[in-house]
């Protein structure tokens, strides 16, 4: 994947850690990082000179700065901090009062010393979930992608809250469906994908953005609704944070749903409603569109071909790997020892397929997850919605 301005460096730092695990080969770890492998072997070779620092971006150097600290005011900042502890702003504001016509540093300055000579411990952050990077399927035929999303909630004039789901066919814009619910729970929208899986049939994949109930911080970014898509055969496929043009064409039906169904909005969500099924009968038999040669979406809609299935099918592996049932606890017993999955895989089966000695791909279904080394019971290269195939 793409690297983040915000977090580049630890995807170097985990790029390395997965190396040095020797599960991976070079060309696999490039490929699944999105990197060539002359920038993975620059990373390697930083790090293995300079340590993890030299992950960091490398800045220019200037040759003279002239509103360098001065090392008497450092030393006047530091004899405060180890006598006082106090941080930097409290500790400027005493100097300050005490010689008003001393330049002092900033308060970021002041707080960057501090962390140099140890006198600050570096705040601990919450590790970001992974992210499979941008989308790239193409939708060429009605059915081989959707995209779902919740159009922002309003009020309407009985004071409760509505929340319209909306669902529709990325190759024909055909609106599948337009729902007012109440909340963003994954018990009410999988009713409603169930009713427009038991109209339509299923597609091969679902776009969404990367909210609940679609996505979780879970492997792989699971929720218990991506995980019902796949025992059934449809992929899930996540948009990029903050870059809603990745379901461009979806947001732009919600533009216009927001202009002719919301303002004003209904008095209850009986009407409300009502509004959005005129909205969608407008939308997808009346309204010619200019992406489609201005035809509309019902002249080329058409259902899948893959039935929604009374019986919801178990997930099957080769008959190589190694199947554990994840407990409700969130992970399987593995050579009379405990290993964490997920809490979104709850009483699913999962599949380990091994590839080296003690060494592990964890697969759900079709997707890999994570490798797995039984040695320290640990899931390296965890990426989320994973395109690589089990051997068969």
């Amino acid at each position: 994947m793409p690297w983040d301005e915000r977090t580049k460096v630890r995807e170097r730092v985990e790029f390395v850690k997965d190396f040095r695990s020797g599960l991976f080969q070079m060309t696999e770890l490039c490929e699944r990082y999105g990197v060539s492998r002359v920038t993975g072997y620059k990373w390697l070779e930083r790090c293995d000179e300079e340590g993890w620092n030299g992950l960091r971006d490398r800045p220019p150097v200037a040759r003279h700065c002239p509103h360098r600290t001065s090392d008497e005011v450092r030393e006047v900042l530091l004899a405060i901090r180890r006598r006082w502890g106090y941080g930097s702003r409290k500790l400027l504001r005493m100097v300050r009062d005490r010689e008003p016509k001393r330049v002092w540093p900033a308060a970021s300055t002041v707080t960057e010393l501090f962390r140099s000579v140890g006198l600050l411990e570096a705040s601990r952050r919450r590790r970001k979930p992974e992210h499979p990077g941008r989308p790239v399927t193409k939708a060429s035929e009605p059915n081989e992608l959707w995209a779902a999303d919740f159009k922002g909630q309003f009020r309407m004039r009985d004071s409760e809250y509505c929340y319209p789901l909306t669902v529709t066919d990325s190759c024909s814009r055909y609106l599948l469906g337009c729902r007012g619910l109440r909340g963003v729970k994954s018990s009410g929208v999988r009713k409603s994908f169930e009713r427009l899986f038991e109209k339509y049939g299923l597609p091969r994949a679902i776009r969404t953005d990367n909210g609940s109930p679609f996505a979780s911080i879970a492997i792989g970014r699971l929720s218990r609704l991506s995980v019902w898509w796949i025992r059934m055969g449809v992929r899930p496929e996540l948009i990029e944070p903050g870059h809603p043009e990745q379901n461009g064409a979806h947001e732009r039906m919600h533009r216009e749903l927001k202009k002719k169904v919301t303002r004003p909005p209904g008095r209850n969500m009986a009407e409300q409603q009502k509004r959005f099924d005129e909205f969608q009968w407008e939308y997808n038999e009346i309204r010619p569109h200019e992406s489609l040669g201005q035809e509309t979406p019902a002249s080329l809609y058409r259902s899948s071909p893959r039935p929604y299935p009374k019986v919801l099918p178990q997930v099957e592996y080769p008959g190589h790997f190694e199947v554990r049932r994840v407990s409700r606890n969130g992970g399987v017993r593995w050579r009379k020892k405990w290993l964490n999955v997920s809490h979104a895989l709850l009483e699913e089966y999962v599949g380990f397929e091994e590839i080296e000695d003690g060494v592990w791909s964890l697969y759900f279904g079709p997707l890999l997850l994570a490798r797995f080394d039984e040695r320290n019971l640990q899931l390296y290269g965890a990426r989320p919605y994973g395109s690589h195939q089990p051997n068969v």
